[in-house]
């Protein structure tokens, strides 16, 4: 990933940094250019040479742990900053976990499909999006968080993919609960200070690869 006008991606590394945003803490978005020269630092250079059980982006590196797999750093910093869910309250997280996973997946599928598939794919993903939409409307509800009062992990996974989804068909969210949702967690005063400022890398980054069929890039600031 890197961090240039137009020149980025977020990635699934992306909810990630919104956590630690949220937290304020201090740390290194260690991105890697989109060029010729950036994938050779990555795949002959880091990759293999940092000591990863299974190296893969995105990474995270803290001290002695060194983790890799989206799931398993959120997971990570859930419990480092206190934001795993309560243990009444795990199972219905691990849910909302997965089945988030399994709609960005499932929209990854249509961005990163074939050249003479994608029009196919698409309309597949938009048939099933109102229901899948109303389906999380429900489980989220009034609120304020996917688990009710207490922030966890799991709401920086929905909100980006959430966002990802949205930014790919913006008539499956102009009302509603899971509108209400995402409003409410842009503004959480850390989140709110991000996304308004200048260095906000969602006015730069793409969602995702430019070579996919549908990149992602933000509409023109």
């Amino acid at each position: 990933y890197q961090r240039r006008v137009r020149g980025g991606i977020r990635g699934l590394a992306e909810l990630c940094r919104l956590l630690l945003r949220y937290t304020e803490t201090e740390w290194t978005d260690a991105v890697i250019p989109i060029t010729p020269e950036g994938a050779d630092s990555w795949f002959k250079g880091k990759k293999y040479n940092m000591g990863l059980d299974f190296p893969n982006l995105p990474y995270l590196v803290d001290g002695d742990v060194k983790l890799t797999q989206t799931v398993a750093i959120m997971r990570y910093l859930g419990r480092k900053f206190g934001l795993s869910p309560s243990e009444a309250d795990v199972t219905k997280g691990d849910l909302m976990e997965q089945y988030m996973m399994e709609v960005r997946l499932a929209l990854g599928k249509v961005c990163y499909a074939d050249a003479d598939q994608y029009v196919e794919k698409k309309s597949e993903f938009l048939d099933k999006l109102a229901l899948r939409v109303e389906e999380m409307g429900k489980f989220i509800g009034a609120g304020p968080y996917v688990l009710g009062d207490k922030i966890t992990y799991v709401d920086f996974l929905a909100l980006e993919f959430l966002d990802n989804v949205a930014a790919f068909s913006p008539d499956h969210f102009k009302t509603g609960p899971v509108v209400e949702y995402i409003n409410r967690m842009k503004s959480l005063p850390a989140l709110k200070k991000f996304y308004d400022s200048e260095d906000c890398t969602h006015k730069s980054y793409a969602i995702n690869s430019p070579k996919s069929q549908w990149p992602g890039w933000p509409s023109k600031q």
